[in-house]
């Protein structure tokens, strides 16, 4: 399949360097003490927080006297995909994610504030087409900021690829699907600092300074789109 046309649109009809279009939405589960709903294209995620709380009794072996424990669990929705997936979380790919995002989050999450403590962050890929590993680092992010949980800075995340030796940005499924390396890129967009990087296929070295400047646009150009959406949520509490 031709990925990229003649006059240099994608098979949605964006440019290269075009983001899907973006929906994020904080405070959107009221039993949760943090929240928020990120979409991108026709990705869809949910993300919830809760804590900080008095470690369970299966996890207080593992909390550490001086922060909290950050426990992550990943799933996706059985109806989130064509193929009907049989178990939602605990199989090997929903442990990998998991790991993931705790993994991303302990390092800019300032866990330290709440010793002997348990932070509870639930994500759900409820609809999928792409770069869902991206959208759940997003999710994530306007959760903690939602459940007011300090961090270093936001972490916003984009997916980037090499289609016929050119650079595309927040890659789709379509796109996923014909076998491009994609490079899943996390971001602190303020210090430039990054936190997550994962390529799912081998990648020659000269591509490589492309796709990370395409990711890291993306990454900003995702930034201001959550920053703004914060910014009306707290208005709007006001």
């Amino acid at each position: 399949m031709e990925l990229i046309g003649l006059h240099g649109f994608r098979q949605d009809g964006r440019h290269c360097d075009e983001l899907r279009k973006i929906n994020c939405k904080l405070g959107v589960l009221p039993q949760a003490d943090g929240s928020a709903v990120f979409e991108v294209g026709n990705t869809k995620v949910m993300a919830a927080v809760y804590g900080p709380h008095e470690p369970s009794s299966v996890l207080r072996h593992k909390v550490p006297h001086d922060r909290a424990l950050l426990n992550c669990v990943f799933s996706m929705a059985t109806f989130s995909t064509t193929e009907r997936k049989k178990r939602p979380t605990g199989d090997k790919r929903s442990q990998s994610f998991s790991i993931n995002l705790k993994q991303a989050f302990d390092s800019v999450v300032l866990t330290h504030l709440y010793p002997r403590s348990q932070i509870d962050l639930y994500v759900q890929v409820t609809q999928s087409d792409g770069a869902n590993y991206a959208a759940c680092i997003n999710a994530a992010t306007l959760a903690f900021i939602d459940a007011c949980i300090p961090m270093k800075d936001y972490v916003s995340a984009c997916t980037a690829s090499i289609v016929d030796e050119k650079g595309v940005l927040d890659v789709s499924y379509l796109e996923e699907s014909q076998g491009c390396p994609v490079l899943t890129l996390a971001l602190l967009p303020r210090s430039e600092e990054i936190v997550v990087t994962d390529m799912n296929a081998r990648l020659h070295l000269d591509h490589l300074p492309n796709m990370l400047d395409f990711a890291m646009k993306g990454c900003k150009d995702i930034f201001s789109v959550m920053e703004s959406a914060t910014r009306a949520h707290v208005n709007s509490k006001s």
